[in-house]
């Protein structure tokens, strides 16, 4: 058994379900400190809800060394019903050249891989130009209000300096290395409360129906063409959710309609643009109505540069694939990261099973994904 398999069998008999950490970033964090890192539990949140951060840094002694981050999550999501599963979700399980269990692919083989690749650079290169990071949490699957993006916003505040970031989302699809992300769409969401009168059915004249007041207003922000997207990202997408309204009586005309509804939009418009053309639209359409907005997460996007030609150069030589770079997909931590990093890339297993019952890797991803990211820290330090 490898190395790297061996870890992450481990990682996934620990059933890290949000928030839970489940002793995971203790064992990361042993294995790094032998390696001399540094490493500093930045824990956040209620007691209810308490999240496990880790940032850990071995730094280099050169003084011109870039800094290269290796991020992730240690928390998995639920796992479905237990009955509907081939084998237990926390019993790492071998059948048919593939490794099961929770987490498998999303995204603790990820973190094994990583853990090893950097023992085995600094076995190669036990001073190299170039400082190593892990920043790590036990909120990606979840609320993600306590973990990533409250580390990055410390790190900020003391003013450490992060060049390049690697996120062990799994990004792949048919093998391991055949598609990275090098960005990812932002996240808006809105709450919509369109306003009437109730009254009785049959006395329309004396009510005002919020949903058909609100029915032009919605197809006419169906049809919109937010934007036209760029070379990296396809055009801003809106889409309706949930709508509700009435009181659950088929004689009576609701005071008020409630419509759920989100962006995923690209660099190419701001948050600002497209809630201003929404509430636009509102306001041609003489609606009365309350609006909150969330933003999830902004875009980011890493254009070619040292990071990704150094991963498309890895894989290349671990695998034989000519990576393709993608967009696509929901959003990561890498949102958060992008705000303090430069140059910020997602790489990972395939992920035809994330969140699924009976989630696997296969047992040939897993050595060339370890293999990719060692690779990938020399072909950095070649390149600074």
């Amino acid at each position: 058994m490898s190395r790297t398999l061996a870890l992450a069998e481990q990682l996934i008999s620990r059933p890290s379900v949000t928030p839970e950490d489940a002793g995971c970033l203790e064992l990361i964090a042993n294995r790094l400190q032998a390696l001399g890192f540094v490493c500093e539990r930045m824990d956040s949140g209620p007691d209810n809800f308490r999240v496990s951060n880790l940032w850990a840094i071995k730094r280099s002694a050169h003084a011109k060394a870039k800094t290269l981050v290796f991020a992730g999550h240690t928390d998995v999501v639920p796992t479905g019903p237990l009955n509907q599963w081939s084998s237990d979700p926390f019993t790492p399980t071998h059948r048919d050249a593939k490794l099961f269990g929770r987490g498998a692919s999303d995204m603790k083989t990820s973190l094994a891989a990583m853990v090893v690749a950097v023992e085995d650079f600094l076995a190669a290169h036990p001073e190299p130009a170039l400082s190593v990071a892990f920043l790590l949490t036990s909120d990606e699957e979840g609320p993600a209000l306590d973990g990533t993006i409250k580390v990055c916003e410390a790190l900020k505040a003391r003013g450490e300096r992060l060049d390049y970031c690697i996120v062990g989302e799994p990004t792949s699809v048919e093998r391991t290395g055949d598609m990275i992300k090098n960005g990812r769409r932002g996240t808006m969401s809105g709450k919509l409360i369109v306003k009437g009168i109730q009254g009785h059915i049959a006395y329309p004249q004396l009510a005002r129906n919020p949903i058909h007041q609100l029915a032009p207003a919605l197809a006419e922000l169906a049809a919109i063409q937010w934007d036209a997207g760029n070379a990296f990202f396809p055009p801003t997408s809106w889409q309706v959710s949930n709508i509700h309204a009435g009181t659950g009586a088929s004689n009576v005309i609701p005071g008020e309609c409630v419509v759920d509804f989100n962006f995923r939009f690209c660099t190419e418009s701001t948050p600002e643009q497209l809630q201003q053309r929404v509430i636009d639209v509102l306001h041609q359409h003489g609606l009365e109505f309350d609006l909150k907005w969330t933003v999830g997460g902004l875009p980011f996007l890493t254009t070619p540069g040292d990071l990704v030609h150094a991963v498309q150069a890895a894989i290349l030589e671990v695998t034989g694939l000519s990576t393709e770079l993608s967009t696509s997909g929901g959003t990561s931590d890498g949102r958060f990261i992008a705000q303090i990093c430069p140059q910020v890339i997602e790489l990972g297993p395939p992920n035809a099973t994330i969140h699924k019952i009976d989630e696997f890797v296969a047992l040939a991803d897993i050595a060339p994904l370890q293999g990719i990211y060692l690779q990938t820290l020399i072909n950095l330090v070649s390149i600074n």
